[in-house]
């Protein structure tokens, strides 16, 4: 099916990264991106811009762009990509990964909210491929967030995917609401946790704690 004038010019805009020497992969809905864009000319026209000012004829699309990018997490389906990697393991201690990093999008303003995520699980009989874990916090991630329910949904993820003896997940955040807006404090840095099965005894979470606070020498 032949492409409308309007698809013509968001896929030239989508593929303007190769003349760059790299070949960007992103997949967009023309409908949507058409239809964002169109509100975010009007945004322009509200906060007291000119749309038709050359710096920001293609600023409506290009946003458009960049929001179905940051969100995308929406078309994710999290358990099945634990399930795309599961494998029979007979092992029993503390898989972690961590310093994954979040770039998220809080919902009360829609101001980006960046930091890392440490993820743990103690196998029950199955494991995941490791970057998987941090497939699924993007899958979270990438969509309107709160840290709070971010930090849950991934430990309940992995919880019910894998079964495994335990789950722990500590996020910690810079919220650019806070540093940007409202009370303007630069520095501030917020921490979640979330833990199941082992994890909440005493000695397994100290364990956990220790070593994602821990560098190799």
């Amino acid at each position: 099916m032949d492409m409308t004038s309007d698809e013509k010019y968001i896929q030239e805009m989508i593929d303007e990264n190769s003349m760059e020497g790299y070949q960007k992969i992103d997949k967009y809905n023309y409908a949507t991106i058409d239809k964002l864009a169109y509100h975010y000319k009007e945004v322009l026209r509200l906060i007291g811009e000119d749309p038709r000012r050359e710096g920001l004829l293609d600023t409506p699309v290009r946003v458009a762009k960049a929001m179905q990018f940051l969100t995308h997490g929406y078309d994710l389906d999290p358990v099945e990509i634990l399930n795309s990697a599961r494998f029979k393991e007979d092992y029993r201690q503390m898989v972690i990964v961590k310093d994954i990093e979040i770039y998220s999008m809080c919902e009360h303003h829609m101001i980006p909210f960046i930091g890392k995520a440490h993820v743990a699980y103690i196998p029950n009989g199955y494991i995941t491929g490791l970057s998987k874990i941090a497939r699924v916090v993007d899958a979270y991630a990438r969509r309107l967030q709160v840290q709070e329910r971010l930090t849950t949904q991934i430990k309940e993820c992995i919880q019910d995917a894998l079964n495994p003896l335990g789950v722990a997940v500590v996020i910690e955040a810079k919220h650019l609401c806070m540093a940007m807006r409202g009370v303007q404090k630069q520095n501030s840095v917020t921490t979640t946790s979330d833990f199941t099965g082992a994890f909440t005894r005493k000695e397994t979470r100290e364990e956990f704690i220790h070593l994602i606070g821990s560098r190799l020498s």
